[in-house]
């Protein structure tokens, strides 16, 4: 997507679950296909050891990976494209906030470099991230196996937190962006906003407006899908 303006030489990072679209979207990819491939369903139970382990040392990322492994893996990089560029475009016309669209498209005017971030993960997010005219996305990234098939394991750090936070760190200090503003919608997302001048929880909870400090600004989004 073209930009709409010479670069002002900001940067405007957007979270994607929760601040951009209006629910998770993990597992709405994964169940998806489940659902249209339910002989896969039995391979769920393969989840349940990093369920307990979860449970116990609270690790996302082992979680996360589990899950994709079990209901993905296997599949080629054709079986997963096709589904992500079934998934993708279902998810940019029916699942996102109509402000966040509003806010991306005045960051573009404004003519600020826009970066996507998320614990989502590479399977579908670039994709989300090209639909909506982003310039660069930083996610999890998954395994794929040598011959081609996907593992779904996490081959790197799950893009949460302070994960998110260093990434971000290192993005600045390659680029050396004027005014840095940030999205988010949770209280894991604080970590990395606390690195932007201009900072905006969006519809957040009691504990992560409890977390909030002067230089984050709270908003409301309505439920409504963007037309």
């Amino acid at each position: 997507m073209p930009r709409d303006a010479p670069s002002s030489g900001n940067l405007a990072v957007f979270d994607l679950d929760g601040t951009i679209t209006r629910h998770d979207t993990l597992l709405p990819f994964l169940f998806g296909y489940l659902w249209r491939h339910p002989w896969r369903l039995p391979r769920m139970l393969l989840v349940l050891p990093a369920l307990f382990r979860y449970l116990i040392r609270h690790d996302r990322g082992h979680l996360k990976g589990a899950a994709i492994h079990a209901a993905l893996g296997g599949l080629t990089r054709a079986q997963i494209q096709r589904w992500a560029d079934r998934f993708v475009p279902r998810l940019l016309r029916r699942g996102l906030y109509a402000e966040a669209l509003e806010a991306i498209r005045a960051h573009r005017l404004q003519g600020d470099r826009l970066l996507l971030m998320s614990a989502s993960t590479d399977l579908y997010v670039p994709l989300i991230a090209q639909g909506l005219g982003f310039d660069e996305s930083l996610c999890s990234r998954v395994r794929w196996r040598d011959d081609g098939r996907l593992d779904g394991r996490l081959a790197s750090a799950n893009c949460y937190g302070k994960e998110k936070q260093r990434c971000l760190q290192a993005l600045i200090a390659r680029d050396s962006p004027g005014l840095v503003c940030a999205y988010g919608n949770s209280g894991s997302d604080l970590a990395h906003m606390q690195l932007a001048r201009r900072a905006f929880l969006i519809n957040g909870s009691a504990r992560a407006r409890r977390g909030t400090d002067a230089q984050v600004q709270e908003l409301h989004w309505s439920r409504h899908a963007a037309p």
